[in-house]
Order: structure tokens, then sequence, then C-alpha cells
């Protein structure tokens, strides 16, 4: 398996030169370096004998079909689209992996037809909204989405018509009855495995997420004149409340809170804030305790501008429930893990991916991969070659495990 460890890792390398912007790994959604990895990853598909498509969301889907198998595919995939300035391994490597796990399939005469998916678009970089190709596929794509705008005034019907398809026909991306489930292989992207020294985990939910926006007004003002007990200053309360969510998320298990955006006005050395909006972002795999810790945020929030004589406004973004993986499709990869020789874990994804939308119409299941340093989304991205010798073995234990469940 090493001789394709190695490939797979060439081969993201390689497509990661197929970018918008010289020196930088930036592609988002159907840009011209799409046609580029299309082409590219074409051919591979079709040196292993598969039927290509692109349908009309821009997903590039190769399907191979064993001689005499009739059944139920499975679907192996993941997105070929990055944030800007992104590491070669994220989604990408999931593609990859997935190629080489159809070889290994047909090594072992795998009567199970597998279709291979290259998601258009996971990141929502370019339209500021996820998941285009795997909505299409999992039949939940809102056609009001192709009236989106991009940073250069173009819709999202245009880009669409633009990389030759057909917005008109996204509707037969779906997918039918016909599929037995899916399986997404992915870079952690979060320190946890590396931490235990682990190279796999079995994926058993997608966390869910609330996003918040609050607002602390209070009054600006000059800042040599105005005395501290009479200040109305808005920066102070949400520096206040910004420690009190690291807080709170440090006792409370399995949250993770983050402040990252904030808004100052002024926003000048020698002025009071008079106003500052941020974002809150929380997460946790079980929807209650979300809810809650949201909650008890958002009352800290208020005490604390009741306090201050501030104003405060909090706008709900986002409450997207968190998504459990199949149990069964989950056991089988934990058990391949273990089997292939490595220690089996479970655990949650703190990040979403195409597996939560694809979750609602099939059977999806997870495995994670160690993200060295922790780092994804970044240029110093990376995986060991080890780890990705691992996931191929636990593909060939999985398969099967899969072959004698079906038969």
């Amino acid at each position: 398996m090493r001789d394709r460890a190695l490939r797979a890792i060439a081969e993201c390398q390689r497509i990661a030169a197929m970018s918008e912007e010289q020196g930088r790994i930036t592609r988002r959604f159907l840009t011209p370096p799409t046609h580029e990895v299309h082409a590219h990853l074409r051919r591979r598909m079709q040196s292993l004998s598969m039927t290509v498509q692109v349908d009309a969301a821009g997903n590039l889907r190769g399907l191979w079909q064993p001689e005499g198998a009739a059944g139920k595919r499975l679907l192996l995939g993941s997105h070929i689209d990055t944030v800007p300035d992104a590491g070669a391994y994220d989604g990408v490597l999931g593609v990859m992996l997935a190629l080489e796990w159809v070889e290994i399939a047909q090594e072992l005469h795998l009567s199970i037809p597998i279709e291979v998916l290259a998601f258009s678009e996971e990141e929502g970089v370019r339209f500021g909204v996820p998941f285009i190709g795997s909505r299409a596929i999992a039949d939940c794509f809102d056609p009001p989405l192709l009236a989106l705008i991009d940073a250069d005034g173009l819709t999202l019907d245009a880009a669409i018509r633009n990389f030759g398809l057909d917005p008109e026909q996204i509707a037969k991306a779906a997918i039918g009855a016909d599929v037995l489930g899916m399986i997404e292989v992915h870079i952690e992207q979060g320190p946890v495995l590396e931490a235990e020294d682990l190279a796999l985990a079995a994926v058993t939910a997608i966390a869910g997420q609330t996003r918040v926006v609050l607002e602390f007004a209070g009054q600006a003002n000059h800042a040599g004149t105005t005395p501290m007990h009479l200040r109305r200053d808005a920066l102070a309360g949400a520096a206040e409340w910004i420690a009190a969510v690291e807080s709170f998320a440090q006792s409370t298990g399995g949250i993770v809170a983050t402040v990252g955006k904030l808004d100052v006005t002024p926003n000048a050395s020698n002025v009071i804030a008079g106003t500052v909006s941020m974002s809150l972002d929380v997460r946790h795999a079980h929807d209650p305790t979300r809810a809650t810790a949201v909650e008890a945020l958002l009352e800290q929030a208020n005490a604390i501008a009741a306090r201050r004589n501030l104003a405060l406004q909090c706008t709900r973004q986002l409450d997207q429930p968190a998504v459990p993986m199949d149990e069964k499709l989950t056991t089988f990869l934990a058990e391949a893990i273990e089997a292939a020789g490595f220690p089996s874990k479970r655990m949650t994804s703190g990040a979403g991916h195409d597996a939560m939308v694809l979750a609602a119409r099939v059977p999806t299941a997870m495995l994670f991969l160690r993200s060295p340093g922790g780092i994804s989304h970044h240029p110093a991205e990376t995986v060991r070659e080890e780890d990705v010798e691992a996931a191929l073995l636990a593909g060939r234990e999985f398969f099967a495990r899969l072959a004698a469940k079906i038969q």
C-alpha cells in the first residue's frame, strides 16, 4: 500500500498547482482551475474503467460497475474546492483515496458498484453558501440559490452556465433509492488524533452549530476627557464577555465556542468605542447541550450589558443540528481500522463536511486521518505517508465487512 499512499499524496500536490492564484492554492466553485482538476481526475477515472460525467451542479462523478453487478451502489468522495490560500489535502485527499479504494475493490473482485464523487462546492467561498454540489446530489438544492451573487457581480446561475452546464438540469443530479450508502474520507483538520498519537478515527457525528451576531452599543466619547466611572465603553463590555465565553467553554465538556470577528466603531485610538459587533460560534455533538450553552452565554452578555449601561442586540444567523453518522457503517469503519492493525477510535467532527448533507438522504459515515500539527485551511496543511497507507489498509478491511454484510 505504500506506493498507493505515495501516489495519492503526489496527486494532491499535483492538483494543488491547479489554482486561481500563482503561488497560492485557491480554487473556488466552478472557476477555471476546476476544469483542469476535472480533466485530470477524468483521466484517472477512465483508467479505472469508470464511466464519467459532470452533473449540472458541477460535481464530477465516476461510476465503476463490476460485470454482472446489479445491486445498489456505494458512494465515495469529497470536495475539490478550497478556501483562499489553502492546503493541498482538505477534500482532495478524500477524492484521491476514493479512487485508490476503487482500485482495491477491483483487486478484491468486489461485486458492488462504486460511484466516486468530486463535489464541486463545500467551502462556500464564492457565493457565501456551502455544500452546493452535495445539496444537488442529496436532492435538497433550493432553486432560489441560483440568484446568489459573487464578488464580481455574477449570479450562481450565470457561473454554472459559464462553466458549460445547464442549471435547469440540477434536479437530475439527485441520487435515488439505488444507493447503498456514502463514505467520506477526510483529514481531521484538528489536533485530537495527533495529541493521542493515532492515525485514524471513525466519525460518530458532525457537531451541531449555532452562529449569533451580537452588538454592544454604548457611547463614543473623548478618551482623554471622559472619566472611567462615566464611560459606556462598548469594547470593554465586549472584552469582558469574550473572556466569559472562553471560560464557559473551557468548563463545559465537549463545547467549543469562538468569537472570531469584531467590528469596532469608530475604531480610533483616542475615542471610546461606541459600538462593537461580534460573532459567536458554538458547536457540540448534542443539540440540547449546545442550545443550553448558547442561552447561558447570551444571558451573560445581557448581564454585562445591563451592568455597564450598554444596549445589546442579538441576531441568530444559523442553528444547524448535529448530524449523526450511520451506526452500521461507522461500526464497519471502526472494526476495519482495528483489523488493519491500528487502535480504533470514534470521535465527533467539529467541522462541517459534505457527509452531513448526504446523511439526510442515505446511510453515511466518515473516516478521519490525522492532521499533523492540527493545521488545516493553511498552506502548512500536510499528511503523514503512514496515515494515508493506514487509510488504504482500513479501506480493504471495510470492503471485506461490507461484502460479507451484503452477501
